[in-house]
């Protein structure tokens, strides 16, 4: 018969202050002495260290327990305190307290109100509504300072002023009377922490060496009892006060040294020392640097590099690497003999390790490996090395989103670094110049098979925000897809073949050109599903038309193959979308690699006649600015509403520049024409965008800083040279010059002005970010859409009746506007 094991379930935690009795009651040991070890390094009785509040030193046993260490959990020991003290934390609750009960009645006068009458010498003072005694005013100073009528108030007086309170009163304080009472706040006994949580260490040089803890409370032993000596010798009331109050900074850096208005205790080296709540609090606290966040095994750490001729899904991983991380393989009858052969290599891949039914692991080496071979059997464990095929999570952090962390399938690479295909960049968020990335290996099948199908990279070509998405090919890419579909694209039959064999595909189609030659549309559609059907929007204006299979009309560009690629996942998969994409993008990479594509400085020469057309733009402006100044120093300005004169101004000089800056960009782009490396870039949205030109060929136009033109400097001025007052275009910041021409030193000036703003912000606004986002996640941490499609916390509380408000998964949340496209391009 099997033994019933009995089942609890935790129904509530209650968090509590501990009473001078309950501290006595689980203390194992008084603590009396301000020392730890004795000169033959034993633990002293009564010492920090004491034998009854467990043991860390080798070959000693707990005297409460009976445990040896790694045994002993520890247990509290107690200092009785001669004078109390006040808890640092608790004292804004006692002053919360003293403020609204009465010292005399101990009634709760929060909600009448204190009333006010004169005394017999005539002065105006405070009385309780309830027994018309004088109530004094008090006042707080952080952490644990309290002072009465201007006189500092002893833990004695304030603990007499809390205590005695009914339970109905504690309650409306917020503390459960039978846990937690207000005097319990002033300390009388103090608990010690086991020596377990509190080691102390033997350095190299044979010295011990202790725990920031255990000198706090050397520190607060030592004190106290000379309290108790100057006490008993009846030393004077200022001498006591002074030992108290050095009594009260001990306890109170002991529970927290970063309380405000009081020195950090320190170490001789002058470092502060880290007691209670430095232990807990913040990134290297215990919360989030041992338990929100931990080290693991199975996992490796490099460099990434990109290839792109591995698919989407795989990874590829340093044979270094390889070779150190393990997968447990459970032995069946199918695969034993594979096991067998894994355990008897002599190289990779091999197995390492073999763990036996009754959990004990065996170490697969030269002079092992035949006899556990031998004994192999079913159930059996074997740890093999990594290997093609294996499913991994990749992470790069900041993981900021769900799709930090993906899985991928190994691929044994030579180098040092880990390989991925640059399409899968965005979702990490990562690029190649010098980022580092982590590898985790699932350990268990429940484990690997999560991954394989929630976590696989082909299912997250969609982003699960807006539904766009977000692995996609970007700029050589782009421009190779655009150079392969473009109407003037044409291949010969041994170029056509082997740019269907790099892209897998086995069948050549039949010429479709006259000259017996392939369109880039013909081949291009090789790749498309014979029935797809689309009508998509490009960036060149023209839309794109895929027609049974057919791309008809228009060229591949970043927003119609953004389309096409939802169109494929939305319609046919992940995997046809990964197929298409892992073929698509070696075809349009060896396109551009053939057809060459290069911008040089020649590429942004203006003529004479468009450098002269520019030139008088600017003039123009510099004339309606100075005209709008001439308007402004005359009060003839129109004012804006909400907006002084000058605000006035520098609004319509802003708005002046902004169109110049249209109007040159237009003469630049007509200038440059379409065949221009740059302009093409720009509009199929493959790198850098109209502005780049313009700021390259022609001008780099009106610098701001906090959107506004630069005025700080000189008094008057932006530069020491120019004359004050002058607040025409190039005092405050336009820029004439083009990059090509280069800058003059006030330009450079004003350019290093506005690009300085852009990196602060950028700075300030990832740590700010990056915390809020934190914030967040943690509040919502708990949040879990169940199969009714509710949203509930971890209390089963409902956040949402539905989630989203209509159910629907963000990553399809596109999935209306591509059936129009698919309509469109049917003629329906």
């Amino acid at each position: 018969m099997m033994l019933e094991v009995p089942r609890y379930e935790i129904g509530e935690i209650k968090f509590s202050l501990f009473s001078p009795e309950m501290i006595r009651k689980m203390s194992a040991a008084k603590i009396t002495i301000p020392d730890t070890y004795d000169d033959d390094g034993y633990p002293i009785d009564g010492g920090l260290v004491d034998m009854r509040l467990g043991v860390v030193d080798p070959g000693l046993r707990c005297k409460t327990c009976g445990g040896k260490e790694g045994e002993c959990p520890g247990h509290f020991g107690h200092i009785e305190l001669v004078r109390p003290v006040i808890h640092p934390h608790f004292a804004p609750y006692l002053y919360k307290i003293i403020k609204s009960v009465c010292p005399h009645c101990k009634k709760d006068i929060s909600k009448k109100g204190l009333r006010v009458v004169k005394d017999e010498n005539g002065r105006k003072i405070q009385v309780c509504p309830f027994c018309e005694k004088h109530v004094p005013e008090v006042k707080f100073t952080r952490p644990t300072n309290f002072e009465k009528n201007g006189e500092d108030m002893l833990p004695t007086e304030i603990k007499e002023w809390v205590s005695g309170l009914d339970d109905e009163t504690i309650k409306k304080f917020g503390f459960d009377p039978e846990y937690a009472r207000p005097e319990w706040a002033v300390l009388s006994v103090l608990p010690v922490p086991p020596v377990t949580m509190r080691p102390s260490i033997t350095l190299e040089s044979g010295e011990r060496s202790e725990d920031d803890l255990t000198h706090k409370l050397v520190d607060i032993i030592r004190i106290n009892q000379k309290l108790e000596v100057n006490l008993q010798a009846g030393a004077p009331q200022l001498i006591i006060e002074d030992l108290w109050n050095l009594l009260q900074y001990h306890v109170t850096t002991f529970f927290d040294n970063e309380c405000p208005n009081i020195p950090p205790a320190k170490h001789r080296s002058g470092r502060p020392l880290k007691t209670l709540a430095q232990r807990l609090k913040g990134k290297e606290g215990r919360f989030r640097y041992n338990l929100s966040g931990k080290r693991v095994n199975f996992s490796a750490r490099t460099v990434v590099s990109p290839d792109p001729m591995i698919s989407i899904n795989e990874v590829g991983v340093p044979q270094k690497i390889a070779e150190i991380l393990t997968v447990p393989i459970a032995v069946t009858e199918w695969n034993i003999e594979k096991c067998k052969e894994w355990i008897l290599n002599d190289s990779y891949p091999k197995a390492l390790y073999v763990i036996r039914n009754d959990g004990r692991r065996l170490r697969v080496n030269e002079m092992t490996k035949h006899e556990i071979a031998g004994k192999l059997k079913i159930g059996w464990i074997v740890e093999r090395q990594l290997i093609d095929g294996d499913i991994t999570i990749f992470n790069r952090q900041p993981s900021l989103h769900r799709i930090s962390m993906m899985g991928h399938v190994v691929k044994v690479l030579p180098g040092r670094t880990f390989r991925i295909n640059p399409t899968v960049t965005p979702p990490y968020n990562a690029d190649f110049d010098g980022d580092e990335m982590n590898l985790h290996v699932p350990q268990n099948p429940e484990a690997q098979a999560e991954v394989e199908k929630l976590m696989k990279v082909e299912g997250q070509i969609l982003s699960p925000r807006h539904g766009y998405a977000i692995i996609l090919p970007t700029e050589d890419y782009v421009t190779g897809y655009y150079l392969w579909t473009k109407d003037e694209a044409e291949f010969d039959k041994k170029e056509a073949a082997f740019l269907l064999y790099l892209g897998n595909r086995s069948n050549l189609p039949k010429p479709d050109l006259k000259n017996g030659k392939y369109s880039g549309k013909l081949l291009f559609s090789q790749f498309l599903p014979s029935d797809a059907n689309l009508r998509a929007p490009t960036k060149m204006g023209k839309d794109v038309l895929i027609k049974d299979g057919k791309l008809v009309e228009g060229v591949i560009e970043k927003k119609s193959l953004e389309k096409l690629l939802e169109y494929l996942f939305i319609f046919y998969g992940p995997k046809t979308t990964r197929e298409f994409l892992d073929a698509t993008t070696k075809v349009a990479l060896y396109i551009i690699t053939r057809h060459g594509f290069t911008v040089s400085p020649a590429d942004y020469d203006l003529s004479k006649e468009t450098k002269e057309e520019i030139e008088k733009i600017q003039q123009e402006m510099v004339g309606e600015i100075e005209n709008l100044i001439l308007q402004y120093k005359n009060r003839t300005l129109q004012r804006a509403p909400g907006m002084s004169l000058r605000e006035t101004l520098e609004n319509l000089i802003m708005q002046i520049t902004s169109k110049t800056r249209n109007r040159i960009g237009e003469v630049v782009k007509k200038a440059l024409g379409k065949e221009n490396p740059s302009i093409i870039m720009a509009t199929i949205g493959a790198r850098g965008s109209l502005l780049n030109a313009i700021q390259m060929a022609a001008s780099v136009g009106q610098q701001a800083v906090r959107n506004k033109r630069p005025k700080r400097g000189y008094r008057k001025r932006n530069m020491p040279f120019y004359e004050a007052g002058v607040i025409s275009a190039l005092e405050r910041g336009y820029v004439f010059s083009s990059f090509t021409k280069g800058l003059s030193p006030d330009e450079f000036f004003h350019h290093a002005m506005g690009g300085r703003e852009s990196l602060v912000n950028t700075a300030i606004r990832t740590a700010r970010s990056g915390y809020m986002q934190r914030r967040l996640i943690n509040a919502l941490q708990d949040l879990i859409v169940r199969d009714d499609y509710s949203v509930r916390d971890a209390g089963g509380r409902i956040i949402q009746f539905v989630y989203g408000g209509d159910g629907k998964d963000p990553m399809f949340s596109q999935e209306e506007k591509i059936k129009e496209m698919e309509k469109k391009a049917r003629g329906e």
